[in-house]
């Protein structure tokens, strides 16, 4: 029987259901979600119920102005509270009277007075023309600044043509007088940004969270929260958390690298974590550079951030840049020791063209065991079926005593993270400090493995015994749903489950879970496409499938390579395409 998880999910994202609304942009502004909640005002609990924690657990770094708004927030009617928090969990911070609309609310412009009053929103703002344009549709902008000589214009066109008539900022009420709408703007955006970044410790996750956790539809481990353990220890690391995060923005909007290196820079972390986020962003910055072909610029950067991955790229700028005996000298480093198996697979090509360029002996190739392959000329689908599905289905057909997954990394990093479940989510300092983490929030550092070692040698002692079956089945069932950094619930079945038990042996997945730990980064992808099992010989084999043109990718190679020095049933399946065979696609 043939089994086929179609949807690639990339690593350390969950899976999310398909009803399931976007994180990054829940709601429309003004639209009510969930449209109807046994606790309307649920919204307002969540928020106030994270000021609770954050003063419980970061009040020594709240300063007076976030004391004054936490205190000041507590004595607003409920109505403006709810009214503030619901602009706030929305994009931008200008809004329309008319596009407020909460049955539980009621008067958004009623509710707003009390925060006009004090400050915290602002009554009819000065806006650009930009704004305004923002916030009106086509036809509102062609009434309120007379262009309707321009209807058939986009609006794009409409604003170039404003712009070249009105260079000023104006009230809302002066733009468009007879709209009979209110504009309002949140003043007190970068306190809900920074109250939030210290609750969730990042900034990627909002306050969508709660709505998904109620809803059912995010499920979180509950862990212990050990005393004292938080995201940040001093006000200077959410500082420098935001500095940086403002750095990174700047890059994503191409803005002179000059200026944001001497920012970056002058950054002086001494939160580990915040380190790596800062060597994460000069990594960044010398890419750009390489990018542009600033070769002095890329190298000074690479040489100095210490990311993984930077080693390689300064031997490649030397190389790009002529250098090629100082390349060659870093490279005989690098090959002495490298630092992951991503550097030492680079080695194996940059340093035979290096040694070429210098005119260099070459040397004798490593002998490894050769990748099986298998070449299938298959009929052209007739709808648009992943290349992997026609493959995954001529095998099943060929053999109807196996059973063939398509499952690429979602099986084993599924086993491992069943097996591993307790280790993983064990609360050592730094790793939780809110109830809304699907993993540690240390998983990708370097010592992660090393402050668990007790606990995950605990479970992969399980490998040598029987055992192993019992915790990932009572963990399969016991954690149904709940969100895990190496679980894919949506594509293990209990029948893959039961079939993968049974056909593959614990000693190999003994040695895949010991290579993801070395670099859960790196090595918890380039699983193959295909499994297939033979369920009543008790064996397996994986099946990476390329179509025509493609190839197999670096941790494709890797994984591979891997599988083939510890004698494990792999393959490298290559499709050609009946109707297409012969001919110039």
């Amino acid at each position: 029987m043939l089994y086929a998880y179609t949807a690639f999910i990339p690593f350390f994202l969950p899976a999310m259901p398909d009803s399931a609304p976007s994180a990054s942009e829940p709601l429309a502004q003004g639209a009510a979600f969930p449209t109807s909640h046994p606790r309307p005002f649920y919204y307002l609990e969540n928020f106030e119920s994270v000021l609770s924690w954050v003063c419980e657990r970061y009040g020594d770094l709240l300063d007076v102005a976030e004391r004054d708004f936490i205190a000041g927030f507590a004595g607003l009617p409920r109505t403006s509270r709810a009214l503030l928090v619901r602009m706030a969990m929305r994009k931008g911070d200008l809004f329309r009277a008319s596009k407020l609309r909460y049955v539980e609310i009621g008067d958004a412009r009623k509710a707003v007075q009390p925060l006009i009053e004090i400050g915290w929103v602002a009554g009819d703002p000065e806006l650009t023309l930009e704004q305004l344009f923002a916030l009106l549709t086509k036809q509102e902008c062609i009434l309120a600044l007379g262009l309707q000589a321009h209807r058939a214009a986009a609006k794009p066109q409409l604003l170039e043509m404003a712009q070249n008539q009105f260079e000023e900022t104006r009230r809302f009420s002066a733009w468009h007088a007879n709209s009979g709408d209110e504009v309002y703007e949140v003043r007190n955006g970068a306190v809900f940004d920074r109250l939030r970044l210290m609750f969730f410790g990042n900034l990627y996750q909002d306050w969508s969270e709660f709505v998904l956790a109620d809803l059912g539809i995010w499920n979180y481990e509950k862990v212990e929260f050990l005393p004292g353990s938080r995201a940040f220890e001093t006000r200077q690391d959410v500082d420098l958390y935001l500095q940086l995060d403002a750095c990174l923005e700047s890059l994503h909007a191409d803005e002179a690298l000059a200026e944001i290196e001497t920012q970056a820079t002058s950054l002086v972390c001494a939160n580990p974590w915040l380190r790596t986020k800062q060597a994460k962003l000069l990594f960044r910055l010398a890419q750009r550079h390489e990018q542009l072909g600033n070769w002095g610029d890329a190298l000074r950067l690479y040489a100095s951030c210490g990311y993984p991955g930077a080693r390689a790229r300064r031997i490649r700028v030397l190389e790009k840049d002529g250098r090629h005996d100082a390349a060659m000298a870093l490279a005989k480093i690098a090959e002495n020791s490298p630092e992951s198996e991503a550097e030492a697979q680079q080695l194996l090509r940059m340093a035979p063209r290096l040694r070429r360029k210098l005119g260099l002996a070459r040397r004798e190739k490593t002998s490894k065991p050769a990748l099986p392959r298998i070449d299938l000329l298959l009929p052209l689908p007739d709808e648009d079926q992943a290349v992997e599905l026609c493959a995954a289905e001529h095998f099943q057909q060929s053999d109807a005593g196996s059973a063939v997954h398509f499952v690429e990394n979602t099986l084993i990093n599924s086993l491992f993270g069943l097996l591993c479940w307790d280790a993983i989510f064990t609360a050592v300092p730094g790793a939780f400090f809110h109830p809304f983490q699907s993993g540690p929030a240390d998983l990708h550092d370097p010592d992660f493995h090393a402050r668990r070692a007790p606990q995950f040698d605990a479970c992969l002692s399980q490998l040598d015994s029987r055992t192993y079956r019992e915790t990932i089945l009572t963990n399969f069932k016991r954690k149904a749903g709940i969100l895990s950094p190496f679980v894919f619930w949506d594509a293990l079945t209990p029948e893959l489950l039961e079939q993968a038990l049974a056909c593959l042996p614990p000693a190999h997945l003994k040695l895949w879970f010991e290579r993801m730990l070395r670099d859960l980064s790196a090595n918890c992808a380039g699983f193959p496409d295909l499994i297939q099992f033979w369920p009543q010989e008790k064996r397996y084999r994986l099946i990476e499938v390329k179509g025509p043109g493609d190839r197999l990718q670096d941790n494709q190679i890797r994984l591979l390579d891997f599988c083939l020095a510890h004698d494990m049933p792999v393959a490298a399946c290559y499709v050609q395409w009946r109707e297409l065979a012969g001919k110039d696609t």
